[in-house]
């Protein structure tokens, strides 16, 4: 390779959207699908991807991978797949935690091949508050050892995340860039990497079996389950008390106001349902009135209720008559809900998402980073990773759920599942998976033949196909594609490949090159995240092996590998979706994920020069 290639115009173009774009990862200022969206304007602006090509990121086989992986993964869990499963996992278990933690994780690990991360630890949430109420182990000692499990796991097929859905398009695009008399590089298969993601999931299982007890703390955190459960949030949340119903009078200062007036009111008790006229309902809208007559629902310690209701003129009735049916268990409770990194609630307060009028969810508490909130939440902006105590009835709860907007840790009655379909699901998903493995037809279309499938034989409907699919997750890929494109074409990659190899020691081995550059991959998905990662240097690392005369595959497979090694900070969006539910800190994420980042580089350099 031509090490003394010069620098151009175009060159200095694609570096500073690099650079721009890494930035704006790191700080966070910008979303970063709207980020990925600038990156690709200006790469259509400034001509260095051709304009019919600049939109070729949404219709890649990447993005198609993606989708169709999300929408098996919601088919599976329709037909309750997760049901049974906790079920299997209770009776394999026999109370032993160790063989739960094992079992839930292998399990996990598995299902993370076909379903994205996201997806699947999404799925796993409430599977492990589940496991944790039926057998009082912590939610903090199985949910890390789950999510390592999830994303080893997606390193058994070539759909099981986004750096490797992504890695086969590099592959193809890199080759318009290579060097004559190169060989042609071609897309893997799609069980290609499963002996390095067979090797990887065994070390996480490995790793916490023997040293769960040095590397995972203890925690008296109970399970989150639902309804019943006023001593957990006594505990957790300093959500206390019993529900009570108050009569307004005509004496009371209350009448003619609203809601969220009401609920500034100094000793005010928390507001959960409201009765005006012949209308009952719960987590009533700020704007809603109170008249003479209204029937408030309330929670709080009995002596304070008592002392608010004299204050305010208000009867008071310990004994539920109006809201019986709405406080019913089995209809209406409290549950927790974790904010994912993709959500569109991030910077919005409770005022302006409208949770009451929009969603019928009642935000009582916010957990963040350990410390509970609930003073002025209302106008409080919500952040990634942050906790939500929420009162709501269940339908509502799965109804706003939809939206991909926050992700329920709370085991509830969910809305409608088809477990009659559940041999029908299995037996079109096998199909699908016999058909990518077809040397004929691209993996893509066999996914999509399983969602076509699904949708046919009403699996899934498709209004929930479209629900499950995460579009801030696929603008994000099919913007930033093109940018690695315009690394290969515009000789941005070679040129620091180049100029990599110049300043390196003569002599060196591959496999320590291929460990530096495993390791700066990992340093680089903890701050711009993987799929960045993965994109800024696949064509980097392809460029690399061929200056060094090695193999452009493998130096681009432990590229796409290691984007995924980040065990320890939120870049990841599984371990920001666990952190919140388990109260898990940053020394908790270092101390378990630390080590394990080390093995996991060892593995995928040993596995990827043994295979290739």
């Amino acid at each position: 390779m031509d090490t003394s290639l010069a620098l151009t115009n175009d060159m200095l173009w694609v570096l500073g959207l690099v650079a721009f774009a890494m930035v704006m990862f790191l700080f966070e200022r910008i979303r970063a699908d709207v980020v990925s969206l600038v990156v690709l304007v200006v790469l259509g602006l400034t001509g260095l991807v051709a304009p019919e090509d600049l939109f070729g990121g949404f219709s890649s086989d990447a993005v198609m991978n993606v989708i169709a992986t999300m929408i098996l993964g919601a088919g599976l869990d329709r037909t309750g797949a997760l049901n049974r499963l906790a079920g299997w996992l209770l009776r394999r278990a026999q109370g032993i935690e160790k063989r739960l933690v094992l079992l839930a994780s292998l399990t996990a690990g598995l299902t993370s091949a076909i379903v994205p991360n996201t997806s699947a630890t999404a799925l796993f949430l409430p599977v492990a508050s589940r496991l944790t109420a039926r057998t009082g182990i912590s939610l903090s000692r199985l949910l890390i050892p789950i999510s390592a499990a999830i994303i080893m796991g997606g390193s058994l097929t070539m759909v099981g995340n986004s750096p490797l859905i992504l890695l086969n398009d590099l592959l193809l695009s890199a080759n318009a860039s290579l060097p004559s008399g190169a060989a042609s590089l071609t897309a893997l298969k799609i069980f290609a990497p499963l002996p390095i993601g067979l090797a990887l999931l065994a070390a996480s299982l490995a790793y916490f079996y023997h040293f769960s007890e040095r590397v995972l703390r203890e925690s008296g955190d109970e399970a989150v389950t639902p309804a019943r459960t006023q001593s957990y949030f006594a505990r957790a949340y300093g959500i206390e008390g019993d529900l009570f119903e108050l009569t307004v009078t005509a004496d009371s200062p209350l009448v003619g106001m609203s809601v969220g007036d009401a609920e500034a009111l100094v000793d005010m008790p928390l507001l959960l349902a409201l009765r005006t006229g012949e209308e009952s309902r719960l987590a009533p809208p700020a704007d809603s009135r109170i008249w003479v007559g209204s029937v408030l629902g309330v929670m709080g310690r009995r002596e304070a209720i008592l002392d608010f209701a004299q204050k305010n003129f208000l009867r008071m009735s310990a004994r539920l008559r109006v809201f019986a049916d709405l406080f019913n268990p089995a209809r209406a409770g409290i549950s927790e809900a974790v904010i994912p990194p993709t959500s569109n609630f991030i910077g919005k307060t409770q005022a302006q998402l409208r949770l009451r009028k929009q969603y019928g969810l009642s935000l009582l508490a916010i957990n963040r980073d350990g410390q509970v909130l609930r003073d002025d939440i209302r106008n409080l902006p919500l952040q990634a990773g942050d906790m939500l105590v929420l009162h709501s009835i269940w339908t509502d709860l799965a109804d706003a759920a939809r939206s991909r907007d926050f992700v329920v840790v709370t085991d509830y009655p969910k809305d409608e599942q088809r477990p009659h379909k559940f041999r029908l699901a299995m037996a079109i998903f096998a199909v699908a998976m016999l058909l990518a493995l077809s040397s004929r037809i691209p993996t893509s279309i066999a996914l999509m033949t399983g969602v076509a499938g699904m949708l046919v034989t009403g699996v899934l409907k498709i209004d929930e196909a479209y629900a499950a699919i995460s579009w801030r997750t696929v603008f994000l890929i099919a913007c930033l594609i093109p940018l690695g494109w315009a690394m290969d074409s515009s000789g941005a990659a070679a040129w620091l490949a180049g100029h990599t190899i110049e300043r390196l020691p003569q002599g060196l081995p591959p496999w320590l090159v291929e460990t530096a550059l495993a390791l700066l991959t990992t340093a680089f998905s903890m701050v711009i995240g993987h799929v960045g990662a993965t994109i800024v240097l696949v064509p980097i690392a392809i460029n690399l092996a061929l200056a060094m005369n090695g193999n452009p595959t493998a130096f681009a497979l432990i590229v796409a590998l290691s984007a995924s090694n980040n065990f320890v900070t939120a870049a990841n969006p599984s371990i920001s979706m666990i952190a919140g539910p388990a109260g898990y800190t940053v020394r908790d994420m270092w101390r378990s994920g630390g080590p394990l980042s080390a093995i996991y580089v060892v593995i995928i350099v040993a596995m990827v020069n043994l295979l290739y």
